[in-house]
C-alpha cells in the first residue's frame, strides 16, 4: 500500500490524498507535478527513476475496509530540497535514457 505522503520533498507544497497533482517514483519519492516537470524533468533526484502520477485512495469503501478512512494517508512530512546545481549534474546523463530503460 502507497504511504501517501503529504508534501512535495522539494518545495513543500501540501499534497492531500486526493491531489492529482502528485507524481511518485517506483521508491515512492513524492513531488508535486510542477517540481517532477519543470524542475526535474521526469528524473527522480532521489533514485534517478522516472515519475507517474500518484493514484488517488478511494474516499468510500466499496469493499468493506479499504477506503481513505481504513488506511489514511501519512501525516509526516518529507521536506528536503535539492541543490539544483548538483542536481544538475546527476540528471545530465540520466534524462537521456527512457525511464523504462532506466
Amino acid at each position: 500500500m502507497l504511504d501517501m505522503r503529504p508534501n512535495c520533498e522539494h518545495c513543500d507544497t501540501d499534497l492531500p490524498a486526493d491531489s492529482t497533482q502528485t507524481m511518485i517514483c517506483s521508491y515512492e519519492c513524492t513531488f508535486c507535478k510542477d517540481c517532477a516537470e519543470t524542475i526535474f524533468e521526469n528524473v527522480c533526484p532521489n533514485c534517478g527513476g522516472g515519475f507517474s502520477p500518484r493514484p488517488v485512495r478511494p474516499q468510500t469503501s466499496w469493499r468493506p475496509g479499504v477506503s481513505l478512512h481504513h488506511q489514511p494517508a501519512q501525516k509526516d512530512r518529507h521536506h528536503k530540497p535539492k541543490d539544483l546545481a548538483e542536481f544538475a549534474e546527476f540528471s545530465a546523463p540520466i534524462k537521456k535514457v527512457a525511464p523504462q530503460n532506466r
